[in-house]
């Protein structure tokens, strides 16, 4: 049963909502990610190819997965590295702190890492007297002001220049007026830097973990995962179990298609591969499972382990790019976060499935050809299975059922909502009972409705 009350979010987004400039901004950040990505995909020739390619690949090594982490695990162990496995969220923060602490590390810095944020490690390993420091800048910036991140890519895209200006005039005394990205850079550059240096263990996650090899990849455009792994002497990462590809041949499918759903660039600026520790220090692998092996059982949601964190059905839905990411109160958010929450808490996000118009548009950018939007309705009937459906919202759902199924009783209904309408005061309308209403205009129904209009103009046969 779960602790966590349910998540708000209509509150949540209500928040996002009320300033229109920052949701405007965002909005227009993120659609802009989207054609970017339209434009970089339609310059590869063989771009349809590749996402089935892809999506085979992913498809066979979920099917063959307990071979392929055996193998990884053998294969990194030869290479000099220590392989830990890890059940849940608490089994991997355990076996991170017991290494800093067998090593006295008090200072850890670590690059982005959507793992870690799921398992909430940052929050526990400091409550035991380590200090985490964020070397991805979003992440970094999204720390400073105690927010989790808002995009599983770019952790602070829903903060303006202005926001970072501000939260960095705070922790580091910069100008407050100056929003300029290289100047706020450079500040995130100079401060965190000195960290790096005197850190006695460093942390990374991972975009891609070949099994051949034993190899743990990263893909950024900072550099910060390469200075995380390769400064301290100490170096951990953090890897789900669905991370895994077969082979180097595998692995450069994904290269191909990453960024370009991402961001829309051919390529990250470091692809960088870890393979054994530095020569005077540790290499530590954790392989975490947290649910992953539950939800690979799971008939209609196992291909949601599928996914390679490019983000591009965030960028592409129109909810999440207009109630922003932390509207949703989950680790991972927009379409790809509707279909992997529940499989955590089924009870505390048990909204989410709600929160998508179903247009298919994530599915159609998904590089790994995911069904997305189909999932999203195989947990509305989850929930409504489950009765995890609040009864307001189930009573209108069955009320509504109950008038579309009925040709005459629609008629009706929708003659009689046309004089209502038309009638009654705004305050009768835009109440506590109207959620529509409460964002947006209640839109007058048309002076004709389509069977009216069919009627009086179809021809005869």
């Amino acid at each position: 049963m779960s602790v966590h009350p349910v998540v708000d979010q209509a509150s949540n987004a209500a928040r996002f909502l009320a300033d229109r400039s920052r949701e405007e901004y965002f909005d227009t950040l993120m659609w802009s990610l989207r054609e970017a990505r339209d434009r970089s995909a339609s310059e590869v020739p063989e771009w349809e190819q590749l996402r089935d390619l892809g999506s085979a690949i992913k498809e066979h090594t979920l099917s063959h997965l307990a071979d392929y982490l055996e193998q990884f695990e053998a294969s990194a162990k030869r290479n000099g590295v220590e392989v830990h496995w890890a059940h849940d969220a608490h089994e991997h923060n355990q076996i991170v702190a017991e290494i800093l602490s067998r090593h006295g590390a008090k200072q850890l810095i670590k690059s982005k890492s959507m793992l870690t944020e799921e398992c909430d490690m940052r929050r526990y390993l400091e409550n035991r007297g380590v200090t985490v420091t964020e070397t991805d800048l979003g992440e970094r910036i999204q720390q400073l002001d105690d927010e989790p991140p808002a995009h599983i890519v770019g952790p602070a895209w829903q903060k303006s220049p202005e926001d970072v200006a501000r939260v960095f005039a705070k922790a580091y005394g910069s100008d407050p007026n100056n929003a300029a990205p290289v100047y706020l850079a450079h500040e995130m550059r100079v401060h965190t830097r000195a960290l790096i240096e005197k850190a006695d263990a460093g942390m990374t996650g991972a975009n891609f973990a070949v099994a051949e090899t034993g190899t743990v990849v990263t893909a950024t455009n900072e550099g910060n995962a390469d200075l995380s792994g390769n400064v301290p002497r100490l170096r951990i990462c953090s890897v789900g179990i669905e991370k895994i590809v077969p082979t180097h041949r595998d692995l450069a499918v994904f290269i191909r298609l990453l960024s370009r759903s991402a961001v829309g660039m051919p390529i990250t600026q470091y692809t960088s591969h870890f393979r054994a520790p530095r020569r005077d220090g540790e290499m530590h692998i954790i392989l975490v499972d947290n649910g992953r092996s539950e939800r690979l059982g799971m008939e209609k949601f196992w291909q949601s382990l599928k996914c390679i964190r490019c983000g591009a059905c965030m960028n592409t839905c129109p909810v999440y790019r207009r109630s922003g990411g932390l509207s949703y109160g989950s680790t991972y958010m927009g379409p790809i976060g509707i279909i992997m929450m529940p499989t955590f808490d089924i009870r505390r996000f048990s909204e989410l499935p709600f929160s998508s118009t179903l247009n298919g548009s994530c599915s159609n950018v998904c590089p790994v050809k995911i069904n997305i939007h189909e999932q999203i309705y195989a947990w509305r009937e989850v929930m409504d299975e489950k009765h995890q459906i609040k009864l307001a919202k189930k009573s209108a759902m069955v009320a509504a059922g109950e008038v579309l199924s009925h040709p005459e009783l629609y008629r009706i209904v929708t003659a009689a909502g046309e004089t209502t309408l038309k009638r009654l005061p705004r305050f009768a309308i835009y109440n506590d009972f109207n959620a529509w209403g409460k964002h947006r205009e209640t839109p007058l129904p048309a002076g004709q409705t389509f069977h009216e209009w069919y009627k009086a103009n179809r021809r005869k046969a």
